[in-house]
């Protein structure tokens, strides 16, 4: 019997489940995900408490979204890319002027 590549989880986030399909190999990037939006979840629940569900998964939507965006930031490497060529210029530069 052939083992299908897809198969369907179900994942509890927050006061809702929700039932996917997903690679096998996804699998655990999926559940690792479920845990992170639960426990951002959670604190922001003890932080804020009476704001209801759909406020907390508003917030951790934002959170999440907020810290994507921060790392987006911090892996930008054109900054650094731009500096080396600029860096490597000016050495070719003086590297001709020296050997005249």
């Amino acid at each position: 019997m052939e083992v299908s590549e897809d198969f369907s989880i179900t994942l509890k986030i927050g006061l809702h489940t929700l039932s996917i399909t997903v690679k096998r190999k996804d699998e655990e990037v999926y559940r690792a995900a479920e845990r992170e939006i639960n426990k951002r979840l959670n604190t922001l629940a003890a932080r804020y408490p009476n704001q209801g569900n759909e406020m907390y998964l508003c917030m951790t939507a934002l959170d999440i979204a907020l810290s994507l965006k921060r790392n987006e930031q911090n892996n930008d490497t054109q900054p650094f890319v731009e500096s080396m060529q600029r860096m490597l210029q000016g050495v070719e530069e003086a590297l001709a002027t020296t050997s005249r």
